[in-house]
């Protein structure tokens, strides 16, 4: 079974004006479909092949002998989960048990915003902001490259791709304007609550 590229939940220009339809056939056309072709490559054949994403990506993490092939399956499911992770007319606060779970683990929603922001803003180079569970408790994090909380043992909730792919064509190097764009007008907070009961 060859892993294979899923179609975006929408169309390239659902999510205009914050991301744009150029950036979406990029991101996802060449970007997402390059980890994909590059994953079958290295798993042709392979014990892996049959393997799911998330058993591929905690059976090589770490492992030295292994580290492009970590790369690409991670790559595959973090930007799949990032299409998710995003809706036309998102944006704005949660409600409900996502709602209440914020409150109870960051203090207020605007503390989790704040901390969130701060680890998309400070995330060195290509990589991930997260809002991931772990053993129970909401964390925000961030992690490099490819790497992912499935890696570390968490359950990964929600997340923004920072690498520049993502928003280059649209904001060029102003990733905070980028950042506040996906809070206030794409975030999908209906799939970060089916996450959250679906962890619980």
């Amino acid at each position: 079974m060859a892993f294979e590229l899923p179609p975006l939940p929408y169309d390239y220009n659902a999510l205009e004006p914050y991301i744009s339809a150029r950036t979406l056939e990029f991101h996802h056309d060449k970007h997402h479909a390059g980890y994909v072709a590059n994953l079958n490559k290295f798993t042709q054949d392979t014990e892996l092949a049959d393997k799911s994403l998330e058993e591929v990506i905690q059976a090589t993490f770490k492992n030295p002998d292994k580290v492009g092939v970590f790369n690409n399956a991670a790559q595959v499911w973090n930007h799949t989960f990032f299409w998710h992770s995003l809706k036309p007319s998102g944006g704005g606060s949660p409600s409900g048990a996502l709602s209440d779970k914020i409150n109870a683990d960051f203090g207020s929603f605007d503390k989790f915003v704040e901390e969130f922001k701060n680890a998309a803003t400070t995330q060195f180079g290509s990589g991930w902001a997260w809002l991931a569970l772990d053993n129970g408790t909401l964390k925000v994090t961030k992690t490099p490259n490819a790497e992912n909380p499935l890696a570390h043992g968490q359950t990964p909730l929600l997340t923004l791709d920072v690498w520049e792919h993502a928003y280059y064509l649209d904001y060029q190097n102003r990733r905070p304007d980028f950042i506040q764009a996906f809070l206030e007008n794409v975030v999908n907070w209906d799939f970060v609550s089916q996450n959250l009961a679906a962890a619980a």
